[in-house]
C-alpha cells in the first residue's frame, strides 16, 4: 500500500502541468500554420527545420515527415532528422517534474544538434534524391497520430471547448495513466533491488555502455508509453541521461508505422530502422561515456 501511495502522489503531482502544457500544444497546432505547411521540409535548411519542428513535443510531426517522406516529397536525411530529434511525451514529462527539469535543455540542445548534424550527413551522402513536387491538396497535411486526431467538421463554440478542453484533457489523462504504471513498476523494482541509491550505483558502475542498447529499443515502440517508460526510468534513477538521449533518438512516435505500411519498400523501412537504431546507440554511448569521464 506504501508503494501504491507514493506511486500515485508522484503522479498526482504532475497532472496540472501535463493538462497545462497540452492546452498549450492545442493552441500551437491550432493557431499556427506550421503543420500545414510542406514545403518547409524541402530546400537546404530541411534537416534543420525538421529538426526543430520534431522537438515540439507533438507526434503528428513524425507522421508527418513519414508521409512526405513515402511520397518522396522530402528526403531520407531530413525525415531522419525529425526522427532523431522528435522525443514524444517526454519533454513534456521532464517539465512537469521539478527534479528532472534542469535535463530539458541539455536534451533539446543534443538532440538539435545530434538530428541537424545527421539530416545534413546522410544528404550529402545521397546526393541523387528526386523530390516531387508538393502540391497544395498533398495527404501529408492532413494527418494525425490517433491521440491527437480532431473532427474539424464541428463548429462554434463547443468546438473550442473540445479542442482546447476535453481534448487536452482525454490526452493528459491517458499520459497520466501510462506514468502512474510505470511508476508502480518501479517503485516496486526499487524497494525490491534494496532503495534508489543501490539502483544508481548499479546504473553507474556496469550500465553506461549496455544500457543505450536497450533504452534505443524501447524508443523504436511506436506508442507515446515507450516515452514515457524511459522518461520514468531516468527520474527514478534507473538509466543514466545518455540512455535517455539515446532511447529518445529512435522514438520516432508513430513515423515509423506510417512507413512500414508501404510494403513494398519494406527493405528501404527496414534500413531506415537499422540506421536509427545505430544512431541512438551511438549517441547514448557517447554521451554516457563524455559523462562517467567527466565525472558528472
Amino acid at each position: 500500500m506504501e508503494i501504491v501511495l507514493h506511486a500515485l502522489w508522484d503522479t498526482l503531482k504532475v497532472f496540472p502541468f501535463l493538462f497545462l502544457i497540452y492546452v498549450l500544444m492545442e493552441i500551437l497546432e491550432h493557431r499556427t500554420h506550421l503543420t500545414q505547411n510542406q514545403k518547409i521540409l524541402q530546400g537546404g535548411f530541411a534537416p534543420l527545420i525538421g529538426s526543430a519542428t520534431g522537438l515540439i513535443p507533438q507526434c503528428g510531426f513524425s507522421v508527418m515527415a513519414a508521409k512526405l517522406y513515402d511520397k518522396g516529397y522530402i528526403r531520407t536525411g531530413t525525415v531522419l532528422a525529425v526522427f532523431i530529434a522528435t522525443s514524444d511525451e517526454a519533454l513534456i514529462l521532464l517539465l512537469s517534474d521539478v527534479t528532472a527539469a534542469h535535463a530539458v535543455m541539455p536534451l533539446v540542445f543534443i538532440k538539435l544538434v545530434y538530428s541537424v548534424a545527421i539530416g545534413y550527413l546522410v544528404n550529402f551522402i545521397l546526393p541523387k534524391e528526386k523530390l516531387q513536387a508538393v502540391t497544395p491538396h498533398c495527404e501529408a497535411s492532413h494527418f494525425c497520430c490517433g491521440e491527437h486526431e480532431h473532427e474539424n467538421s464541428l463548429l462554434g463554440e463547443k468546438s473550442e471547448f473540445k479542442t482546447y478542453f476535453i481534448n487536452p484533457l482525454i490526452h493528459t489523462l491517458k499520459i497520466w495513466a501510462y506514468l502512474l504504471i510505470v511508476n508502480l513498476v518501479f517503485e516496486y523494482v526499487i524497494d525490491l533491488a534494496g532503495g534508489e541509491e543501490v539502483i544508481a550505483n548499479s546504473a553507474l558502475s556496469g550500465g553506461a555502455y549496455i544500457q543505450p542498447l536497450i533504452t534505443a529499443v524501447i524508443g523504436l515502440i511506436p506508442n507515446c508509453a515507450s516515452s514515457v517508460i524511459l522518461t520514468g526510468a531516468y527520474t527514478n534513477g534507473a538509466i543514466l541521461f545518455g540512455s535517455l538521449v539515446g532511447g529518445l533518438c529512435s522514438n520516432a512516435g508513430l513515423g515509423m508505422v506510417v512507413l512500414f505500411k508501404n510494403t513494398k519498400k519494406l527493405k528501404r523501412n527496414i534500413l531506415l530502422v537499422l540506421t536509427l537504431y545505430v544512431l541512438a546507440v551511438i549517441a547514448g554511448i557517447v554521451i554516457n561515456a563524455i559523462a562517467i569521464a567527466a565525472g558528472i
